[in-house]
């Protein structure tokens, strides 16, 4: 075996390279004949150039308030096309169900009616916002882009870690991995047929047009940013311009008798949907915080008159709360009597009888997760964890049952990474999007993936120093493979937002001040 194996270990995940140590799996059997020949100088060349072309194009993430290149390691990851169907019809499935939820929970209330999930549970959330109730979405779609975070268990088995139906993040860093890889990895690309994720923002743009208030044939979109000082920023200006629509501020827009207008250099233009980067607590002053400078006074009473469609809808957040996650099965069940397709980790509720007990003698067994945590923020790892963690987590639960859940540690599978100047095995996850256009949702191939950098360490995410690998999902037979990115609408340019000033200090408080769903 070449260097760059030497003293690789299958590790105590499911390894997805290797069946066994230097037997590679059929999917990843052309990869591993292009790098087993590599020198470790020679990949190290081409991941040096990997990371200056993030650096040069300004694909940066910004980590404890510093802006840095995002990680991407040279091992793509693979999923063979059989295992992508079952992730793919999976997602599917548990968004119809999420979206049948919000639909009866922001209105007649049936399923809670029924016990499916207790009125309690709803009652709690800090996600599930009353000024909500009673807005109905032109096309009843509520989750036009959702990110469903998946692992792989001991067994290999996809399992579902959590869901993002609010405000997901990540889907630029697929679409700027790929155009990277093929760069530096171009004799893999020769020797597979891997699925292209470039038609993702016209996807997207279909779905926000599908989305329009009725009567409007020719819909005004919109990507609705806190701006330069967020973190996923850099997402915000991609998605626009791949999409071929306008990139405002919540100064650039203006609600007057229930309609949205955007200020340009041509006059004010009206607004029928609005693709939103934006927190529900910062959106809309009058509704939600009074403070907040980044949002639009007015724009939910607009939402409620139908004159504008918010994407994601306000309110959502009920749905990725940590403990409605555990009642999801249930939730495909009762509205679509199914099973589900990908199952949960197994997850304990800490405010039913005996369960809170149970987990409080068995901390240092466990994974603790604030309901309401996001970017990974929060978590307490029970075998990780020192005992002054363990003791200020306890007493945090004991003091609010309701806010935390309890999950089975998972090794999370393991895929080959480069550390230093060899490939070590490192633990990843995935997150696929998924995006609805009321008629159908289309899963993009692949999806984000995740890698925990250190050793041994199980939490991934991006805001906790995590990595990412681009996700090659292998073609089926019988899959055409495009050549071609689908054709977007030409930029619009007549109509530009109005000129204004950079962000002063304040407008930098007002970005920071908001906790976008970074994960």
């Amino acid at each position: 075996m070449a260097d760059l194996f030497e003293e690789y270990r299958l590790g105590p995940g499911w390894d997805e390279m290797f069946a066994e140590l230097g037997v590679p799996r059929e999917s990843y059997e052309a990869l591993h004949a292009t790098l087993q020949p590599l020198s470790s100088a020679e990949l190290g060349v081409r991941a040096e150039v990997l990371a200056r072309a993030f650096l040069d194009q300004g694909i940066t993430f910004a980590l404890k308030g510093v802006e840095r290149p995002f990680p991407l390691d040279i091992v793509p990851r693979i999923i063979a096309a059989q295992e992508w169907r079952s992730v793919e019809v999976g997602v599917a499935q548990r968004i119809r169900a999420l979206e049948a939820f919000l639909a009866d929970v922001y209105g007649a209330g049936q399923v809670l009616a029924d016990g499916v999930v207790p009125r309690r549970i709803i009652a709690t959330s800090a996600h599930f916002l009353r000024a909500a109730a009673g807005i109905n979405p032109p096309n009843g779609v509520r989750v036009h882009v959702a990110g469903v975070d998946l692992i792989r268990d001991e067994q290999g088995t996809f399992r579902v870690l959590e869901d993002n139906v609010r405000i997901p993040s990540g889907v630029s860093y697929v679409m700027e991995n790929r155009r990277a890889m093929a760069q530096v990895l171009p004799e893999v690309f020769a020797a597979s047929r891997i699925l292209p994720v470039e038609s993702y923002p016209a996807m997207l743009l279909r779905a926000l047009r599908a989305a329009a208030p009725t009567g409007v044939n020719d819909p005004t979109v919109v990507v609705l940013s806190p701006g330069v000082f967020n973190s996923a920023y850099f997402e915000h200006t991609l998605i626009a311009r791949e999409m071929g629509v306008e990139l405002v501020e919540g100064r650039d827009l203006i609600c007057v008798g229930n309609g949205v207008a955007m200020r340009t250099t041509a006059g004010e233009q009206r607004v029928d949907v609005i693709y939103r980067r934006i927190d529900d607590d910062f959106l809309d002053p009058v509704h939600f915080r009074a403070d907040s400078m980044i949002g639009v006074a007015g724009l939910l009473n607009a939402a409620r008159a139908g004159r504008v469609t918010i994407a994601n809808a306000v309110g959502n957040g009920v749905a990725d709360d940590k403990l409605l996650y555990t009642y999801v099965p249930d939730l495909i069940r009762y509205y679509l009597n199914e099973e589900p397709l990908l199952p949960n980790v197994d997850t304990y509720r800490l405010d039913e009888p005996g369960v809170l007990e149970h987990v409080l003698d068995h901390l240092n067994e466990l994974v603790l997760k604030p309901v309401d945590g996001a970017g990974g923020a929060g978590i307490v790892i029970g075998s990780a964890a020192m005992n002054h963690e363990l003791d200020a987590v306890r007493e945090k639960i004991v003091a609010n049952p309701r806010g935390w859940i309890a999950q089975r540690e998972v090794k999370l599978s393991m895929v080959p990474t480069l550390i230093g100047d060899r490939l070590r095995g490192r633990h990843v996850d995935l997150r696929p999007f998924a995006v609805n256009d009321g008629e159908k949702i289309w899963v993009l191939p692949g999806g984000l993936t995740r890698v925990a950098l250190p050793e041994g360490e199980l939490v991934v995410n991006s805001s906790q120093g995590g990595g990412s690998k681009d996700t090659w999902v292998l073609a089926s037979p019988d899959d055409t493979i495009p050549f071609e990115v689908p054709h977007l609408p030409a930029d619009p340019a007549p109509l530009k937002a109005a000129g204004r000033p950079e962000p002063g200090p304040a407008g930098a408080a007002d970005a920071a001040e908001q906790q976008q769903q970074q994960q």
